[in-house]
Formats: structure tokens, C-alpha cells, sequence
């Protein structure tokens, strides 16, 4: 089987005509449209209805280019590898990590990286934390930060951080002023949750019924940056990370510590056989000491 066949049909999915697809690739249209006819004999199946020039994609379609992205990340995964060697092995890290340690506080830790070891590239891969695994288990990254519990195996796995969630809460709002909120304090008020599909958000909906308290989120998001500017234009009180609590600031939104405590679990992902380089040890350590320091900065 040609891979040119699955680039001319990944090409006519992300486009959405063969006329885009043939320019992309930088073929006739007739051509590409040979080659999706070659690739649908092979495999069998029927990958696109045809009426009056239209393609559209059948459901074998959507399903086959889930497997084609999976293996176009792993061959840019052979190109970065070869790059490495290429180059050096410290020339270059790659990374995935959540969002939430994405978004604020590894650029500022990037920018002290850069710093000691400015030849470096880092390349910063930002997704949800299951596609994370995905990459460590496959073993096309060097560093990967995911929240727990995780659900594959094949790399290895360090914990990085257990600290809570805390309350984001405009400084006008009446809870502004407490020392801690707690469940209760939230009846009648509109409440930006953390989404039930997260861990956190689990969590979060655990603690109301553990409290007695009815979980009735106003709003749910996956992303704590996006509940802080919800809470900074005044929708509501929401939790946050820590992370998210200490590298987002603005003086209209205090953070307050949240009761019963909510650990937002961190791991650390290292993938087995891609031995570390000086470099990624030197980013291991200051990922290490920044993670230290959003911890003294927290409200207790």
C-alpha cells in the first residue's frame, strides 16, 4: 500500500474537495482523485459518495482518518528524531503537557530555560491529558505532564503535584472576604464548575455531595484560565488549579482557599526508552523548582 494514497486522502478530508486536495499536494485533480480510487480498491470499503463532483466522507471515512493522524504524528516523530541525531541530542525537547500548566506557567519557566541553554528548541505540544499518555506510551516525547489517574502504561511515571484547587472570586463578590469557602457557601450563587468529563471536575462534584451540598454548576469548562476570566467578569465563583491561581493575576479576582481540599494530581511522564540529555535534565530541574514556587505563593 502507497502512503501517497493516505496523503491524498487525508489531504481531500482536511480541505474538503479533491480541487483543494490536488493543490495541496500539488497534482491534477484527476490524479488525486485516481489515487483515492486506488486506495478504496485496496482496502475494500467505500471512503466517499460522489454526486455531481461532490465527495463527502462516509463513517469508515472519519474512522480510518483517526488512524492516519496517529500515524502522521508518529513519522513526525521520525523526523524529529532524526533531527536530533542530526543535530545533537540536546538540540531539541519535545513536550506535552495539560492546558492548565500549558497555558501560564511553563512559558515563564520556559523563558529562564532559554536563558542557560538558548541552541535549545523546545517544541510544546498542548492537549488534553489522555492524548498526553498517548504520546509517552509511544514513547515521541521526551517530557509530558498529564493529570491523573492515568489510564495506559509503557512509560515511566513520576508524581509532580498534588496541590489543591483553590476559589477564584471577584473582589466585590460578599464571599470575597472569607478566609476559606466551602460548599455551603456557594448555595445560590453561580457556580463555575470544573467540567465532568475532567478529573477535577469528578472531583469537585464529589465534594458538594460528600458536603450535603447539591452540585448544580451555573457554568462547566475544561480549562481553569477560561472559569478565571469568567469569575474576572463577574459570572460567578469558580475553582481553578493552583497554576493557573498564581500565573493569572488581575486585582479585580482574589484566589481563596477551597474546603474540604481538592488535590489537583500531577504527573510526570517519561517515556522509557529515550534516555534523557543534559538539556531535558536542566528543564526537569526547573520545572522541579518553579513547581516550589507556585506552592509558596499560594493563600493558606
Amino acid at each position: 500500500m502507497n502512503l501517497i494514497y493516505f496523503a491524498a486522502f487525508r489531504a481531500v478530508m482536511l480541505t474538503g474537495t479533491v480541487s483543494a486536495a490536488a493543490e495541496l499536494l500539488g497534482r491534477s485533480q484527476p490524479a488525486v482523485s485516481r489515487l483515492l480510487d486506488k486506495l478504496e480498491a485496496e482496502l475494500g470499503v467505500t471512503l466517499f459518495e460522489r454526486r455531481r463532483g461532490l465527495v463527502t466522507p462516509t463513517s469508515v471515512a472519519s474512522l480510518l482518518l483517526d488512524e492516519i493522524e496517529r500515524a502522521y504524528v508518529s513519522l513526525d516523530s521520525l523526523r524529529s528524531f532524526a533531527a536530533r541525531v542530526a543535530e545533537g541530542e540536546s538540540s531539541r525537547i519535545e513536550t506535552a503537557m495539560m492546558p492548565a500548566l500549558a497555558l501560564g506557567f511553563v512559558p515563564r519557566l520556559l523563558a529562564k530555560f532559554q536563558v542557560e541553554w538558548p541552541k535549545t528548541k523546545i517544541l510544546l505540544n498542548v492537549t488534553v491529558s489522555a492524548r498526553v499518555e498517548e504520546w509517552a506510551a509511544s514513547q515521541q516525547i521526551d517530557i509530558g505532564l498529564a493529570e491523573t489517574p492515568l489510564r495506559r502504561s509503557g512509560f515511566r511515571i513520576e508524581p509532580f503535584s498534588d496541590m489543591p484547587y483553590v476559589a477564584a472570586v471577584r473582589t466585590d463578590h460578599p464571599l470575597a472576604d472569607k478566609s476559606w469557602i466551602e460548599p455551603g457557601d456557594l448555595v445560590g450563587v453561580p457556580f463555575i464548575s470544573l467540567a465532568l468529563v475532567t478529573s477535577g471536575g469528578q472531583l469537585v462534584a464529589q465534594a458538594f455531595r460528600s458536603s450535603g451540598i447539591k452540585y448544580e454548576p451555573a457554568y462547566e469548562t475544561t480549562v481553569s484560565a477560561t472559569t478565571y476570566q469568567l469569575v474576572k467578569h463577574g459570572m460567578g465563583v469558580g475553582l481553578i488549579d493552583p497554576y493557573t491561581a498564581v500565573t493569572e493575576i488581575d486585582e479585580h479576582v482574589r484566589i481563596i482557599p477551597f474546603s474540604p481540599s481538592i488535590p489537583f494530581n500531577v504527573a510526570l511522564l517519561r517515556p522509557g526508552s529515550r534516555p534523557p540529555s543534559r538539556a531535558v535534565d536542566a528543564l526537569l530541574d526547573l520545572l522541579a523548582s518553579e513547581r516550589d514556587e507556585v506552592l509558596k505563593r499560594l493563600p493558606r
